[in-house]
């Protein structure tokens, strides 16, 4: 008679652990699943073509993404941008933080954005701005204000060479000429 109930025990035990399970799912905004691969300090990126220098980029902290293929660099992001020699920087970009698409090296800068070209005295501000490293250009669908030594220009959209010497605005809402 006891084995029966060893059986019986035995069977029950058996179909109660074949059975389905619940599949756990992990929601999209868990904290392990959208941390970065990689964290650094003291950020320098240096883009390049066949060896000649193209941008340099510094900043405080990078966070490296390869779930999502980008790089994020916070904190006082400087971007030297050289000229076709690779030896003489051009313009340099101050901005809050640079999202760098892995893939592609374009970046975008986010927050207080300033471009200065010395060599034309421009300044070029904003609040986001896309430098594409194939063509070298900047480029913005966003209000910008331009200072240049005899006028200031308000607009939105916004297309350039990264050294602002030849530059187009969208839509100009405002001219102020300096005396």
């Amino acid at each position: 008679m006891r084995f029966p109930a060893y059986a019986v025990i035995g069977i029950l035990l058996f179909v109660m652990g074949c059975s389905d399970r619940a599949v756990i799912q992990r929601s999209a905004d868990d904290p392990f699943l959208q941390a970065p691969s990689h964290s650094a300090y003291n950020v320098k990126i240096l883009f390049t073509d066949s060896s000649r220098t193209k941008a340099m980029l510094y900043g405080r902290q990078g966070i490296i993404n390869e779930r999502t293929g980008t790089t994020t660099i916070v904190g006082s992001v400087v971007v030297d941008f050289y000229d076709r020699t690779g030896r003489a920087v051009e313009a340099r970009l101050t901005a809050d933080s640079v999202v760098v698409d892995d893939r592609t090296k374009n970046m975008t800068a986010y927050g207080a954005v300033r471009v200065v070209s010395e060599q034309r005295s421009v300044t070029l501000t904003t609040t986001q701005l896309d430098w594409v490293q194939s063509t070298s250009r900047v480029r913005t669908e966003l209000p910008v204000h331009i200072e240049t030594q005899t006028e200031s220009i308000d607009g939105t959209g916004f297309e350039s060479n990264q050294d602002l010497t030849s530059y187009r605005l969208f839509q100009v809402r405002g001219v102020r000429r300096k005396s």
